[in-house]
């Protein structure tokens, strides 16, 4: 949500800013700006729409000159999307130019104060009211810019990542963050800023992550200092070598990242086992998990906290960890654990799921466990990430970037991880044979290749979406493992096509949404050789006998759903626990086809942020 941008060094700003907002386009935004210093004057461009609306403008409007600049995409909070309210934002001035993620929740009462004072504001912005609250400040006490940011950031309440300059200190920007991520890309005599290391991996793999409540002075000839922001305590930067390369956040010949991502998860599942699964030696070996074994061996219980698609990842973890290691499971929206005073103990395990691991709901989920003495293991995608930081241990999913807004290969590979901890837990606990343990690990490491003929559903696929594109509602239906893909199918449909979908478990029908079946309902049913097989058969009975059109996901095979069905979508056989792997892979190329074929932006649907890290 939100997206920065900055470069100060020897190139031209302008060019590396416009690309970095492109890299960031996938975090969600309404608005756009830029602000150049050219040695004499700030050169400032910001526009309601997209990035490409911001270039033309800046390039028709503005000097292009300067090798310090920063830039912003917004997500409206306070103030509506428009021209006056995007980001950067001048002090009264002109000296100090800002942009901000995040919300000053106190900005109205500061707003009053500066007020009184003579300030005048221009925008409806939470942003404008802090860089004025700074100058002031920087006037007031006499202090430098890094100093007087300090000592705003001590009076503000809420959630931010900044970046801010003086015109008058053209080799320095100041950075901080709170609740928001920042990262510092560290080239030579040049220094980058961005909510994630996209915009910048072209040019450096050396990037330093502030922790919360850390500020930086990026200043050329000289190095990183940071500080502690409510202590003034130093800090020591951790520089970390980036993993990712260019090509990973390329479309790589696909239309939409969505489409590659889709096709990157046999890949992605490859990766997210490759040195964990040992099928051979029948091991399945993982650090976080070695390293506290006692802890999940001796937990009462589970607790997993996730939203969105992670939380649908966490239901089907539910049924793994219960079925196979034998320990109670809950699964929570993070967003409502949060804020429920949920009970926990120091003999609870919390299992945080993230994709970004920048979530602003889940990270207070997890602050919140721990302050009540439970061990938080995490489990997210982006190394150096606020929750990979926080927990006591995790593992990563190490499925490449996933710019596309929704998450796909996000999915698999969480549900990938999960499984190698519940069968490890399961192994560990003797809760399972020795025969069936292995039985899971060959079959596990298979996957990938069943993953790659499930894809190969896509063209029948393309076809059973054209049928359906133009659809208003439609029903989602699975049992026992594939109820939570059931959700997860409805929630892509929802997210990129504006079709709305609701999942339910297959059961449930009767209990209210076979009111809703008729001949222009159709129904996607999960229906599987293993697990309820015969019982998903009969609720198909009831949905042809009220004219609904059914659309059916089955094994390689399958005759008798296909004599029911209206489609029938054939995929490749696996363990029950291992379904969802494969079921989820027609449910996102359907989703997919349909937001093409109803002219939606695939990759940025309206309203939606790829990183949800404000409330």
């Amino acid at each position: 949500m939100c997206g920065i941008v900055g470069y100060i060094g020897h190139r031209d700003a302008y060019p590396i800013i416009i690309k970095g907002l492109q890299r960031l386009e996938y975090r969600g935004y309404d608005s756009a700006g830029v602000a150049l210093y050219d040695g004499e004057h700030i050169n400032l461009a910001k526009t309601k729409g997209k990035v490409e609306d911001l270039r033309q403008k800046s390039e028709k409007n503005i000097s292009l000159k300067g090798n310090l600049g920063i830039g912003h995409t917004r997500w409206a909070t306070h103030g509506i999307p428009n021209d006056v309210n995007s980001h950067p934002h001048y002090s009264n001035s002109g000296e100090l130019v800002i942009i901000h993620n995040g919300i000053i929740e106190n900005y109205e009462s500061i707003k009053q104060e500066l007020t009184k004072r003579g300030y005048y504001f221009e925008s409806d912005t939470d942003t404008e009211v802090l860089v004025n609250l700074i100058e002031e400040i920087k006037k007031t006490e006499d202090v430098k810019l890094g100093h007087a940011v300090q000592i705003a950031l001590n009076q503000v309440v809420g959630a931010y990542a900044i970046a801010v300059f003086d015109k008058n200190k053209p080799d320095e920007i100041v950075v901080a963050k709170l609740g928001s991520p920042l990262a510092i890309g560290i080239g030579e005599n040049e220094f980058f800023i961005a909510s994630d290391a996209s915009p910048f991996i072209e040019y450096t793999n050396n990037a330093v992550y502030l922790e919360d409540e850390e500020m930086a002075i990026v200043r050329l000839g000289k190095e990183i200092k940071l500080r502690k922001i409510k202590n003034d305590a130093i800090a020591y930067p951790n520089i970390l070598e980036l993993k990712m390369n260019l090509e990973e956040i390329e479309k790589g010949g696909y239309d939409h990242f969505m489409l590659k991502e889709i096709y990157e998860q046999p890949r992605a599942i490859l990766d997210t086992y490759r040195g964990r699964l040992l099928a051979d030696q029948g091991i399945i070996r993982m650090a976080g998990i070695d390293q506290h074994l006692e802890k999940f061996l001796n937990a009462n219980r589970i607790i997993i906290v996730a939203c969105g698609t992670s939380w649908h990842a966490g239901l089907v973890a539910e049924y793994i960890f219960e079925d196979l290691a034998r320990v109670p499971v809950e699964v929570e929206y993070a967003s409502e654990f949060r804020y429920r005073n949920p009970v926990i103990t120091d003999k609870d395990v919390l299992i945080a799921i993230s994709q970004s691991g920048e979530t602003a709901d889940t990270l207070a989920a997890i602050k919140l466990a721990k302050e009540k003495g439970a061990f938080v293991f995490g489990v997210c995608n982006v190394v150096g990430s606020s929750i990979a930081r926080e927990t006591h241990a995790g593992a990563y999913t190490h499925a490449g970037p996933e710019i596309g807004v929704a998450s796909t290969k996000a999915f698999t590979t969480q549900i990938t991880v999960l499984t190698l901890v519940a069968l490890k837990l399961a192994k560990e606990k003797g809760a399972i044979s020795e025969s069936k343990f292995h039985e899971f690990l060959i079959e596990l490491e298979g996957i990938p290749a069943k993953v790659e003929r499930a894809l190969l559903t896509n063209p029948l696929v393309e076809i059973i979406s054209e049928v359906y594109k133009d659809s208003t509602n439609c029903l989602y239906l699975g049992r026992g493992y594939n109820f939570p893909v059931a959700l997860e199918g409805a929630l892509k449909l929802k997210e990129i096509s504006y079709i709305h979908a609701e999942g339910y478990p297959a059961a449930e029908m009767k209990h209210g949404p076979i009111a809703l079946i008729d001949e222009q309902m159709p129904v996607f049913v999960i229906a599987t050789k293993m697990g309820h097989y015969e019982k998903v058969v009969s609720n198909i009975q009831e949905i042809k006998s009220r004219k609904g059109k059914i659309i059916a996901i089955v094994n390689e095979g399958d005759e008798q759903v296909a004599e029911l069905a209206d489609h029938v979508i054939e995929i490749p056989e696996t363990i029950e626990s291992l379904t969802p792997l494969l079921t989820t892979i027609p449910l996102q190329l359907l989703s997919y086809h349909i937001a093409v074929m109803r002219n939606c932006n695939v990759d940025q649907p309206r309203n939606l942020a790829k990183s949800v890290t404000v409330e």
